[in-house]
């Protein structure tokens, strides 16, 4: 319980205290637009390393290299949901700019909205079909701006570590910008959290980042069912991923 108390009285000091910088960074982008995203990012992941310190989380990260480094060549990322942690890891990792593909739910969360705006994460309504087309079209549109994008295309978190079908919409945001779609595994960041409420617990996680699928140089019938491609991928990715963990684990 202590852990839990810790980092979330640091999120908030992060929230209140963070406005005055996030008034500044705003400033900045409108001499500096990239300059300026990039303070916020950098800000944003100073806060969440300091929250996975705090929270005893131990990550083995493999294949950082995959990660878009260019700003004129964006990517799709995908990755398998278990948990909160996984933003928030994963977003210690960028280099470059990326925004998440959230839940709509998010766009009410006080102080926590703007920082996720400044990000360009995106608020998706689940049930309402004509705006998750629009949540999908701004995301190819920032895609075209340099701007990387993170889904979860099982659409709501495991709760058994298994990999649930992909939602194949996510995946035009690839297939209409000709992108690559990088493939992200994350094992045991569940087990920091969710699965034993309300307790943080400090444990390993490990995270493996694929190589990039070049969507272009796939035959006709991968690109039609690239989620199930995907998919697959990224299930023997995880097996290996799960072995890792189990390793650490001892």
């Amino acid at each position: 319980m202590i852990r839990l108390i810790i980092t979330l009285l640091f999120v908030i000091l992060f929230l209140v205290l963070g406005l005055p910088v996030m008034g500044v960074e705003w400033i900045v982008t409108k001499i500096n637009k990239h300059a300026g995203d990039m303070a916020a990012l950098r800000t944003v992941q100073w806060a969440f390393k300091v929250c996975l310190f705090l929270s005893g989380v131990k990550a083995d990260i493999r294949g950082l290299e995959n990660l878009p480094t260019d700003p004129e060549k964006p990517a799709l990322l995908v990755g398998n949901h278990n948990g909160f942690y996984d933003v928030m890891l994963m977003y210690t990792l960028f280099p470059e700019r990326t925004g998440f593909i959230a839940k709509k739910e998010f766009k009410k969360v006080p102080l926590l909205n703007l920082w996720m705006m400044m990000l360009y994460c995106l608020f998706l309504d689940r049930k309402d079909t004509k705006q998750g087309l629009k949540t999908i079209l701004t995301a190819i549109e920032h895609i075209k701006q340099g701007i990387s994008i993170f889904v979860f295309p099982e659409g709501t978190r495991s709760k058994d570590g298994k990999m649930q079908e992909f939602k194949a919409g996510a995946f035009k945001i690839a297939t209409k910008t000709g992108c690559p779609i990088i493939p992200v595994v994350m094992s045991g960041t569940a087990d920091i959290f969710e699965n034993h409420l309300p307790f943080i617990k400090s444990g390993p996680v490990v995270v493996t980042i694929g190589e990039p699928i070049d969507v272009n140089s796939l035959d006709k019938d991968e690109k039609k069912h690239i989620s199930d491609y995907t998919h697959k991928i990224m299930e023997d990715m995880l097996v290996i991923n799960n072995e890792a963990l189990e390793d650490k684990k001892g």
